[in-house]
C-alpha cells in the first residue's frame, strides 16, 4: 500500500508547474511582446518604459498607456510637452522640444511616477 501512495505521489509531483522557483526574476520591462521603437514610452504598472528616453530635438515620442487608468506625460517645470489625459489602452504623440538637454517628467495624476526625456 505505501508503494502504491508513494507512486502516485511522484507521478502528481510530475504534474506540478516548474515555475513556482523563489530564484525566479521579475522584469520591469512592458510585457508587451511588440518591439519597442526607440521613440516610445510605453506605460505598465505605474511606471514609464523606459524611464530614460534620449531622442533628437522635434522627435515624435509616441505614449502608449497599457495600465488599466488614466495617465499623462508630462514635462516639470516650463511644461516643455504634455500629452494631457491618456485613457487606458490609447495611444498618442507629442513633439519633443527643439532645444538639447534633460527634461523630467511625471503622470500628473500620478505624481510619483517619473522619468526623463534627454534631448540632443
Amino acid at each position: 500500500m505505501r508503494r502504491s501512495v508513494a507512486a502516485v505521489a511522484l507521478a502528481c509531483a510530475a504534474f506540478l508547474p516548474a515555475g513556482c522557483s523563489s530564484s525566479s526574476s521579475h522584469s520591469s520591462a512592458p510585457a508587451s511582446s511588440a518591439p519597442v521603437a526607440a521613440d516610445t514610452i510605453i506605460i505598465q504598472n505605474f511606471a514609464f518604459h523606459p524611464a530614460s528616453l534620449t531622442v533628437a530635438p522635434g522627435t515624435k515620442v509616441t505614449v502608449t498607456n497599457e495600465d488599466s487608468t488614466t495617465h499623462t506625460v508630462t514635462a516639470t517645470g516650463a511644461k516643455a510637452f504634455d500629452t494631457g489625459d491618456i485613457a487606458p489602452g490609447k495611444t498618442t504623440t507629442f513633439t519633443a522640444p527643439a532645444t538639447s538637454g534633460a527634461y523630467p517628467y511625471i503622470c500628473e495624476i500620478h505624481q510619483y511616477m517619473q522619468g526623463t526625456l534627454t534631448v540632443s
